[in-house]
């Protein structure tokens, strides 16, 4: 799976005050853990030096699970969204708040976004083609990080990576630039009208690799609910990449709403 980190991860704004120690404790981490995810390091900045507003990956060593951002002073629901290149609803939906104009300082939210530790000779632009995610949008999620900057990565400095989404419908499984084989395990959350998600797989080529079928989520709108599927092969692919399409159809006309593509390889 290249080199995707499954490991728990945080995502943590600091605040005066913090040291890395102090992160560390809180998050079941260490500090040489922080420090190599965040290139805290010459020429970045001096070894371990942090200062308040950085922007910090924190991988916890005891976990795991998706990625967690940690709420902090003046945030809003939108205004996260709008960082990790999603939507209010989604977000709000798979945290279930009851008042998603109510959140407060500390308050652990999952994000969809999953964590890409560089690799020697990356690039971002070959990073960028190989998830199918633009570089602007990966950007704007890893602004205020102190190891970030467009021009030059560093290896081992965990990249977040937002994953794509549609304003009802997240697929956590499987996720983008990763292999997909023959009853491939799919898992997400959607806010779906009588819980009806479909998929398919297609290739390059426009290939159906997969047809269309459907799954049930665990509850249907306006909550999201969890749903769980497979992808059996219905036909060899014809080319090494692909896409996996999530989905609702419209209950008026049929047509596609709500459509996630996700960059696979065969």
């Amino acid at each position: 799976m290249l080199a995707i980190v499954f490991k728990k991860n945080y995502i943590y704004t600091v605040r005066a005050g913090d040291t890395l120690y102090s992160i560390a404790h809180r998050f079941g981490s260490t500090i040489e853990a922080i420090e190599r995810a965040n290139h805290l390091f010459e020429p970045v900045t001096d070894p371990g030096l942090i200062f308040p507003g950085d922007v910090l990956v924190v991988p916890s060593l005891l976990e795991t699970g998706k990625v967690t951002y940690i709420v902090k002073s003046g945030d809003t629901v939108s205004g996260i969204a709008s960082r990790f290149s999603t939507f209010s609803d989604l977000v709000s939906g798979i945290n279930n708040l009851e008042n998603p104009n109510l959140i407060f300082v500390n308050q652990r939210l999952i994000v969809p976004v999953f964590i890409y530790k560089i690799q020697p000779g990356d690039t971002l632009s070959a990073i960028s083609r190989r998830f199918g995610i633009s570089l602007s949008n990966i950007t704007k999620v890893n602004q205020g990080r102190p190891g970030y900057q467009e021009s030059v990565i560093w290896p081992e400095f965990h990249l977040i990576l937002p994953l794509p989404t549609s304003l009802n419908i997240v697929v956590w499984t499987p996720l983008p630039g990763t292999r997909v084989v023959n009853r491939q395990r799919i898992e997400g959350q959607a806010r779906a009208f009588e819980a009806n998600v479909l998929h398919q797989l297609r290739d390059t080529n426009g290939a159906i690799v997969s047809n269309e079928r459907f799954t049930t989520a665990d509850e249907g709108a306006p909550e999201y609910g969890n749903f769980n599927s497979t992808l059996p092969f219905d036909r060899t692919p014809t080319s090494n990449t692909g896409e996996l399409w999530v989905y609702t159809r419209s209950a008026k006309d049929g047509s596609i709403q709500d459509l996630v593509k996700i960059k696979i390889y065969f």
